[in-house]
């Protein structure tokens, strides 16, 4: 039975989070039993570098699908490491912690509060200590440090932009813990812009508009995660534009991450535009070979974990994308030596690595998908990211979406913010018209298979 939950939510792992989540992570994790009198769920992970990320990467994610094939309501996650004899992680969800007793932050402002027990707020390991700095993300660690310091008076928004992977959910969570030490009766609310977006429509429907809007509006220390999701989306921004007038106006701190720049996010209502950027935009860009060598050491010695100068120093070059692909390439390493008690070299790493690369050497990118599709159809990337919803035009943005899920093991996220900024249940929508379109029309099978097979050989 637990076998068949697990690989049914490796099913599910990939729609959400891509395929080379669970083959990098999840598929390191066992699910080893399910306690139904008190509604626990206890995972074991190979060693703690994985036990750690999975916990604090994909928390919610195991928090809210395993309870979904359990059938039971936010149940706790435990993980566990098989290098572990007492410790556990005890997965609960993210996206917002509230203290007792609102206080403003004008108290912190006028002294600062004993230290009390803290409620936990956000990622743990989230904090300025955790951070590397270098040249690539030295303005947004100073301004984030500024905020946590003197919330609401300086670089208030504080608008946090850069590329995936590269440190903005950790210095946002870094500012709500230092805030909490600072003022522990402050109220934090961290939230990513969907789950904002999701709450919002759930308060239309129950018509509980005015409690949503009380709860943001009673916040000392507003967190958005990914807020370039919020465009296009009117009735949302109208009472976000609303929320953020009231919290800007009591001086109560509003920071935002984003991988857009607030210039450049489309769909977003200008009025709404211009207060992205009253405060500070603040940008990190990709990190030098000695910044990355520097977060792997850091990496490695926070978990008590010893890699060579020449191991780190291959890794960094190895990995050129981002800090989340950094670290992913470390943990599978560290994994990958405690699984088979070989010592961390260079050459167990290039051999980790490089086969990790050969898995994934038919996957292609998104630029791919749109070059080949362009041969069957007259429509532009640009076309296909408007909102224009003409039915020839939807269509094939429906099989641009499919195509994308299917040949670039990308997330449905993933898909739908490139073609637009569309939201992930969009992209699920369009893959299953077009899977079943394919199965009830032969003809039109046969030149989805084509594309594919030109997509594949590009």
């Amino acid at each position: 039975m637990l076998t068949g939950i697990w690989e049914e939510f490796l099913t599910i792992a990939r729609e959400e989070a891509g395929s080379r989540v669970v083959e990098t992570w999840f598929k390191a994790v066992t699910l080893q039993r399910w306690d139904a009198l008190n509604k626990i769920i206890y995972l074991q992970a190979p060693n703690h570098f994985v036990c750690d990320w999975v916990q604090s990467t994909y928390g919610i994610l195991l928090q809210e699908q395993l309870g979904r094939l359990f059938n039971v309501v936010k149940p706790k996650v435990v993980i566990t490491s098989s290098t572990q004899k007492v410790e556990q992680h005890v997965v609960t969800s993210v996206s917002s912690t509230i203290v007792q007793a609102p206080v403003s932050l004008e108290t912190m402002h006028s002294h600062k509060l004993a230290p009390q027990k803290q409620t936990g707020f956000g990622n743990k390991n989230y904090r300025f200590s955790t951070f590397v700095v270098g040249p690539s993300n030295a303005l947004a660690y100073a301004a984030a440090q500024a905020v946590a310091q003197n919330p609401g008076y300086v670089y208030n928004p504080l608008f946090l932009f850069g590329g995936s992977g590269l440190g903005k959910t950790h210095l946002l969570h870094a500012i709500g813990h230092e805030i909490q030490t600072n003022a522990p009766k402050a109220i934090i609310l961290y939230q990513s812009i969907d789950r904002f977006v999701t709450e919002f429509i759930s308060a239309i429907r129950f018509d509980r508009v005015h409690k949503f809007r009380e709860k943001y509006k009673s916040v000392d220390l507003l967190l958005l995660d990914d807020i370039q999701f919020i465009a296009n989306k009117e009735q949302t921004q109208e009472v976000f534009f609303h929320i953020f007038n009231t919290l800007y106006e009591t001086k109560k701190q509003i920071v935002f991450s984003s991988d857009t720049f607030p210039e450049n996010i489309q769909g977003l209502a200008e009025r709404l535009r211009s207060r992205l950027s009253w405060g500070l935009v603040a940008d990190i860009y990709a990190p030098s070979l000695e910044t990355k060598i520097a977060i792997i050491k850091k990496k490695a010695d926070y978990n008590a974990e010893y890699v060579p100068d020449e191991v780190a120093s291959f890794i960094a070059s190895y990995v050129v994308s981002n800090v989340r692909e950094l670290e992913g390439a470390l943990i599978r390493v560290m994994a990958f030596s405690a699984l088979t008690s070989q010592p961390v070299t260079v050459e167990l790493a290039k051999k980790v690595l490089m086969r990790s690369t050969e898995s994934h050497s038919h996957l292609v990118d998104f630029d791919s998908v749109i070059r080949c599709l362009s041969k069957h159809y007259p429509y532009s990337l640009e076309e296909l990211r408007s909102k224009n919803r003409g039915k020839d035009l939807a269509n094939v943005r429906q099989i641009a979406m499919f195509l994308m899920k299917k040949v670039t093991g990308k997330s449905l996220r993933d898909v739908g913010h490139f073609l637009g900024g569309r939201d992930h249940s969009t992209v699920m929508h369009a893959v299953g018209c077009i899977e079943r379109r394919a199965l009830a029309d032969h003809a039109f099978g046969e030149l989805l298979r084509r594309i594919e097979q030109d997509v594949m050989r590009s």
